[in-house]
């Protein structure tokens, strides 16, 4: 034990391998993150791709194979990243009865009342990252949600030192919302934007890819409020994301619409730049493309800051000293 605490040794994490389930799309956001952060946290982490192997073999086979190796490996800690409904209630339960369970709620801005309510009570710990939902669980109840954020996994996003400035102004992500209307106005202005990813004409990319345009991009814009606003039927609400921490963590420039919260995380204007409208995305571009020195200046900070506040092997130590363990 460290200061009362129990060392974390076994993990049996329990997410989709794959972007949404699909093989051909690549891992999973949560793979190339959360797995890939624990594996070097953790002595031993044994990998449950629930989504595979339900596609295999049927849901109610892959709830009673977890429940098997579950049993049989013994773990301190059973990590989940939920999806829909692909693992039962009555599994979860059963499970927390035997070990220590934790889930990760992702989209608690949209998902709380449709989702996470039904599913948070069936295990004994969850985190949100989503500080509105902390009485949302009040109401119902739950005493063991754990706020948090999204991070960035600095084992692969790295600063590649010397990358040389082949992109003025780029954007990683999906068409959704008024995204193509917001690449449009720029260009009719003569700023060129690269996108890359499904829709676009650069198409998608690979996670190695990104990171190397982050570093080689002299502005990485960030939309985050497009997708949000097919999914909310509340219009206007934004939420962090892992672009966020993703981009400064490769010693990129970030350009991000403003987020209230956001603020919180880094000092806007030193570490990252926020815009609040078009007019405004369209003067910033040209601002930092024109004052290199200042553009470097405050990818520098936001590098360090990310590196010493926002990692997920931060994020993962506080939730597990929380849960009384240390990794």
């Amino acid at each position: 034990m460290t200061d009362g605490k129990m060392p974390l040794k076994k993990i049996m994490y329990v997410a989709m391998r794959y972007d949404y389930g699909r093989e051909l799309q690549g891992t999973s956001f949560e793979y190339n993150n959360f797995y890939r952060t624990l594996i070097r946290m953790v002595p031993e982490v044994i990998e449950f791709d629930f989504m595979t192997i339900g596609q295999k073999v049927g849901w109610e086979a892959m709830n009673r194979a977890l429940l098997e190796q579950a049993r049989a490996e013994k773990p301190d800690l059973v990590f989940f990243v939920l999806f829909t409904d692909e693992i039962r209630q009555e599994t979860l339960r059963t499970l927390s009865q035997e070990f220590v369970t934790y889930n990760w709620f992702c989209d608690d801005h949209w998902r709380f009342s449709s989702f996470s309510r039904h599913y948070a009570p069936c295990l004994q710990y969850v985190s949100t990252t989503d500080r509105d939902a902390l009485p949302r669980y009040a109401r119902i109840g739950y005493d063991h949600v754990l706020l948090t954020q999204w991070a960035c996994n600095n084992f692969d996003y790295i600063k590649r030192d010397g990358s040389a400035m082949t992109i003025d102004v780029s954007f990683v992500g999906q068409p959704h919302g008024n995204r193509r209307s917001v690449k449009r106005y720029l260009e009719r202005s003569g700023i060129k934007v690269t996108a890359f990813g499904q829709g676009w004409e650069n198409g998608r990319i690979s996670q190695g890819e990104m990171i190397r345009v982050f570093n080689e991009s002299r502005i990485n814009l960030n939309l985050s409020n497009s997708s949000w606003n097919i999914h909310s039927l509340v219009r206007g609400r934004q939420q962090v994301k892992g672009r966020n921490f993703e981009v400064p963590g490769c010693g990129g420039f970030l350009l991000t619409n403003h987020i209230p919260d956001l603020g919180q995380y880094y000092r806007i204007g030193e570490e990252i730049a926020c815009f609040s409208g078009r007019r405004d995305l369209q003067r910033q571009i040209r601002y930092y493309l024109a004052h290199e020195e200042e553009r470097a200046r405050v990818a520098s900070a936001g590098y360090l800051r990310t590196l010493r506040d926002h990692t997920y092997t931060k994020r993962f130590n506080d939730i597990f000293s929380a849960m009384g363990f240390v990794a």
